[in-house]
């Protein structure tokens, strides 16, 4: 198992600088620098002016250099103007520029500052990202168990009305996306024009327009099941008949073990055999599968973010998108990377330990 380990750590670590390097390639290109220099200076800036700016803050060089100062593995660069004013990435904390440190990439804390919230880009990550955790955690405490039952249900009995059923329900929340189930919870449930609401406040029974907030802005402060039901809802649906979809396939094919009609000729309950031969068999597959949401999570919550004002790490990442923030589009890349890469790990590891048949070389 060490071995493994330390093989997959190796291959993250490397897949990881790779994928780094090509987003840190990717956003420093010369039209973004530009633009990045007309934004922080003047859109009226003459193009050697755009030039000057560009290289007296740092974007200049080679990439590779660029690279390896914004990583930290390389000394931070010092720009010295016709006043005599020393200026530089370590110089921006320190008290004199003498006292700078060397180095101060990513891998010193040093992840640069935001050019749109205008503070340190670790601190708006990890205040936006802990925002989406709690989103993605509540997803994942709807979706995984409800998949797993409907998938359970379905694989139990295949062929029958329950099976067809349920694996209709589940091709049709997978075939729909995001941005469409959102817009028609909204319609349904959120709406003081259309769906239930009206209805509902003309008997009475709700007090408010509607019966759930259409946005989930005010679930930053504070998480009700009012304004936070909506986007969990439209981010478990789509998983939930992914995951329910592959457990069904897992638990048919496990119903038609041999270990499994011994144990029903031998007059076992069919729930025992359900519950104590046919089900840990059956959720080996699919652990692999809920593992693998994490990534598609945090990546797949930007449209919900969008669509439901939610300023989590999705929200952050169209805002650095939108309007040219270099340092916080690689902060949100270089989480992207680490999340996708440790919960591969995780998923790997633990298939082994589920099923003991399967031996790490």
């Amino acid at each position: 198992m060490l071995p493994f380990l330390l093989r997959r750590v190796g291959v993250m670590i490397l897949t990881a600088l790779t994928l780094s390097f090509v987003v840190f390639c990717l956003t420093n290109l010369a039209p973004n620098l530009e633009k990045l220099a007309r934004t922080e200076g003047s859109v009226r800036m003459s193009d050697d002016a755009v030039l000057s700016w560009i290289e007296n803050n740092g974007h200049g060089g080679s990439m590779v250099m660029r690279y390896g100062q914004w990583l930290g593995v390389a000394p931070g660069w010092v720009r010295t103007d016709d006043k005599g004013v020393t200026r530089g990435r370590c110089i921006q904390g320190a008290v004199t520029a003498e006292s700078a440190p060397r180095f101060c990439g990513i891998l010193q804390g040093d992840w640069g500052t935001s050019t749109v919230f205008r503070e340190p880009v670790i601190k708006t990550v990890s205040e936006k990202l802990s925002s989406t955790a709690w989103l993605m955690l509540w997803v994942m405490l709807v979706m995984v168990p409800v998949s797993l039952i409907i998938g359970v249900l379905s694989g139990m009995r295949e062929g029958s009305r329950t099976d067809r059923v349920l694996s209709t329900f589940a091709i049709a929340t997978t075939a729909t996306p995001e941005y469409v189930s959102g817009v028609i919870l909204v319609v349904i449930f959120a709406s003081a024009t259309t769906g239930i609401s009206p209805i509902l406040a003309e008997w009475g029974w709700i007090s408010g327009r509607t019966l759930f907030l259409g946005t989930a802005t005010s679930a930053i402060d504070k998480i009700t099941f009012w304004n936070f039901a909506l986007p969990v809802m439209t981010i478990a649906l789509y998983g939930i008949g992914y995951i329910a979809r592959m457990t069904r396939a897992s638990m048919t094919e496990v119903m038609t073990q041999q270990y499994i009609r011994t144990a029903r000729l031998k007059g076992v309950a069919f729930h025992q055999v359900i519950l104590k031969h046919a089900l840990r068999n059956a959720l080996i597959a699919p652990f692999t599968v809920i593992m693998l949401q994490f990534p598609w999570l945090l990546n797949g919550v930007v449209i919900v973010e969008t669509l439901f004002n939610y300023k989590g790490f999705g929200w952050t990442l169209v805002q650095a998108a939108g309007n040219n923030d270099i340092q916080l589009l690689l902060a949100c890349s270089v989480v992207a990377v680490f999340v996708v890469l440790v919960t591969q790990l995780i998923s790997d590891v633990g298939y082994v330990f589920l099923n003991p048949r399967i031996r790490l070389s």
